[in-house]
C-alpha cells in the first residue's frame, strides 16, 4: 500500500516561494504518476500539476504555468512542487496523489488517482 506524506507548507508573503515535498513509502514511487492538488476553504479541490511515471512528462494548470515546477527524484521516493511568485488567492491545503496514470484534462477534470496524502497547508499573507 502506497503512503504519501506532504511537507513544506507554511506561511509565505505574496510573491514568495515554497517548495513542497511528497515522500512516498510502502512502494517504489517510480511505478506511479504523481499529481499535486489544492483545496481552498469553501472551494472544490483542483489539480495543479502532475508528472508521469515513465517519461517525466508534465502538466500544469493554466493558473500556475510559468510559476510552479513539478519534479521527481525516484531514488529518494519523493516528488517536489516548487512554487514561485505565490499569489494572495492561492492559500490552500496542497495534496499529493498517485496512481498508475494520473491525468489532468483541466484543473477541475482529472482522474486516475488511487492514493492521496493528507495535505500540507500553504498560507499566503503579508
Amino acid at each position: 500500500q502506497l503512503q504519501l506524506v506532504e511537507s513544506g507548507g507554511g506561511l509565505v508573503q505574496p510573491g514568495g516561494s515554497l517548495r513542497l515535498s511528497c515522500q512516498a513509502s510502502g512502494s517504489a514511487l517510480d511505478k506511479y504518476a504523481i499529481g499535486w492538488f489544492r483545496q481552498a476553504p469553501g472551494k472544490e479541490r483542483e489539480g495543479v500539476s502532475c508528472i508521469s511515471s515513465n517519461n517525466g512528462s508534465t502538466y500544469y494548470a493554466d493558473s500556475v504555468k510559468g510559476r510552479f515546477t513539478i519534479s521527481r527524484d525516484n531514488a529518494k521516493n519523493t516528488v517536489y512542487l516548487q512554487m514561485n511568485s505565490l499569489k494572495p488567492e492561492e492559500p490552500a491545503v496542497y495534496y499529493c496523489a498517485a496512481g498508475p496514470t494520473v491525468v489532468m484534462v483541466t484543473s477541475k477534470y482529472y482522474y486516475g488517482v488511487d492514493y492521496w496524502g493528507k495535505g500540507t497547508l500553504v498560507t499566503v499573507s503579508s
